[in-house]
């Protein structure tokens, strides 16, 4: 797209400086970010005093603590360093609206009819490294007419090729081979050359004129066009070095031989393929507040601020076609302190008359003290409402069918009473082992199963629990007289066996590769149990109990 200004920022020490930045210790000591690679410890990020210290990226962790006994290393955090980059992707927008991530460590800028506003690019520039040295970043930087030119240039700007093997040198060769191998720069005909300029505080920055893509993308190497490292070993293995080599070469058997990837990524640095800067959307955030004249303390004052925040929130919910999960109701007193209270709710919605109920039962953990100022109500986690059809209050209730906004109603009281986790409903899960034939979720973040439970071939018993031994003759009959739990049994009626062994992809403490025989068994007094007899295993060979029928 002609007339299309690229600013790329990369930030090579991104990790290690946002721990650096943390630390309350002003001791030069060198820092690293180590991360588990295939099971060993490797450093993921290095500060600027332990790469002048001889460390380097990828290197065990063992050997840069043998090379540096003073090492400081903390585990990597890819969670932290994502929002650390989110809140340097807020502090660039300064400059254009048009910003996106590139995890993990940099950020794409569409400069085009902004850059004037601050001085030009080379200003732009000059500003962004002066930020990044008071904020203690290191900075690389690179502007070009395209995304993957300005990313290329950004990481790869001064970078050198060096030859695999002695001989691969274009200066080794014969005259008459050089001049006819080796062209000239297009800034060695008279051409402009992207400009390197040292930014304060930051790394080298590169611009390459407006219309300049081939002389500023030909030296670079082939890591440049942001190529699989596979793809590029396959390259240099052919002789191929930097990105000017492949312009040269024919591209129905570049794409053959290499893959259409790798021409669409050599046409998107040219410019011979659009690639929008895409910014990121700005997250929904929902909530309303009330400064008060004078400070409050009572409930009902609380109560009557409640009831006029929360349709104002409803309404803002429902505009965007969102429902709250979970809600955040604050209250600021006046002696500075801060009393919050949190409730959630089974299903998403936006009615104020199903979120009231369950905020006025935690009214009263909210400590007034001298009086609250001001109070707010804020959407924690919302979601997506789907349209549904409505059902008059006065219409008859078809047989069979329950009202799901009152069970949802209900196991949102609940868990406002009880907590979140001890309101709890079972889902079918797919295992014939009886341990594992139900499994427990939270009643407010799931739905009820819907369909039949899917019955086993043999009754379950309604109480179950871990294997319990009983004293019984070995062997794999059922016994005629058993002893469990300090009471003697008689067998009276027994139906079996059924045969069941746990799942070999599975691992299961309980059960470890045995077999098991299952009886359901009825003693003469009435009692009927679920007896087994084990096969090896997690269990000896012998007679169990592992529930109870009712």
């Amino acid at each position: 797209m002609p007339g299309r200004r690229i600013l790329s920022l990369w930030f090579p020490r991104l990790a290690a400086e946002r721990v650096e930045r943390q630390r309350e210790d002003v001791l030069p000591l060198p820092l690293a970010v180590v991360e588990e690679v295939n099971g060993a410890q490797v450093i993921a990020s290095l500060t600027a005093g332990a790469e002048a210290a001889g460390l380097r990226l990828g290197q065990p962790l063992r050997d840069a603590t043998a090379i540096c006994p003073d090492l400081l290393t903390l585990p990597a955090d890819p969670l932290a360093e994502a929002r650390f980059l989110g809140v340097l992707r807020r502090w660039v927008g300064r400059f254009s609206p048009w910003v996106a991530e590139e995890p993990p460590a940099g950020l794409m800028i569409d400069l085009t009819g902004s850059a004037h506003l601050f001085g030009g690019e080379a200003a732009v520039l000059e500003r962004v490294a002066e930020d990044c040295a008071e904020l203690g970043l290191t900075l690389r930087a690179g502007i070009a007419d395209t995304a993957g030119a300005a990313w290329g240039l950004a990481r790869y700007g001064r970078s050198t090729v060096v030859p695999l093997r002695s001989g691969d040198a274009i200066d080794q060769e014969a005259r008459a081979t050089r001049s006819r191998a080796a062209k000239r720069r297009g800034w060695e005909r008279g051409g402009s050359a992207p400009r390197p300029m040292m930014a304060r505080g930051a790394g080298m920055a590169m611009i390459a004129p407006p219309g300049h893509l081939v002389e500023a993308l030909r030296p670079l190497p082939l890591a440049a066009l942001r190529l699989e490292p596979d793809v590029v070993d396959r390259l240099m293995r052919l002789g191929l070095r930097q990105v000017g080599d492949l312009m040269v070469l024919p591209r129905a058997a570049l794409a053959r031989r290499f893959g259409m990837e790798t021409l669409r990524r050599l046409d998107q640095a040219l410019g011979m393929e659009p690639e929008p800067v895409s910014p990121a959307r700005a997250p929904l955030h929902f909530a309303v507040r009330l400064t008060l004249p004078d400070p409050i303390g009572l409930r009902s004052d609380i109560e009557a601020a409640l009831d006029r925040l929360l349709p104002t929130l409803c309404d803002k919910l429902q505009a965007r076609g969102r429902g709250v999960r979970r809600l955040a109701f604050q209250a600021f007193r006046a002696d500075g302190g801060v009393s919050v209270i949190e409730v959630g709710l089974a299903r998403a919605t936006h009615t104020p008359d199903r979120i009231r109920p369950l905020l006025h039962l935690k009214l009263d953990q909210i400590d007034p003290g001298f009086g609250i100022d001001c109070l707010r109500l804020e959407a924690l986690a919302t979601e997506a409402l789907v349209p549904g059809q409505l059902r008059s209050a006065l219409a008859p209730t078809q047989p069979g069918r329950s009202d799901s906004h009152a069970l949802d109603d209900l196991v949102g009281r609940l868990s406002a009473r009880l907590g979140d986790g001890a309101v709890t409903r079972l889902h079918p899960a797919e295992s014939h082992v009886p341990s594992k034939g139900a499994q427990v979720l939270m009643a407010a973040w799931s739905q009820p199963h819907d369909g039949p439970w899917p019955s086993p071939r043999a009754p379950r018993p309604l109480v179950m629990f871990r294997p319990e031994p009983v004293d019984a003759p070995d062997g794999p009959d059922v016994p005629a007289r058993f002893r469990w739990r300090r009471r003697d049994f008689a067998l009276r009626m027994a139906v079996g066996p059924e045969r069941l062994q746990a799942e070999w992809w599975l691992e299961d403490p309980d059960w470890r590769e045995g077999t098991r025989d299952y009886w359901r068994v009825e003693a003469e007094g009435g009692d009927r149990l679920w007896l087994f007899y084990g096969r090896g295993g997690a269990v000896t060979d012998g007679w169990y109990c592992e529930g109870v029928f009712v």
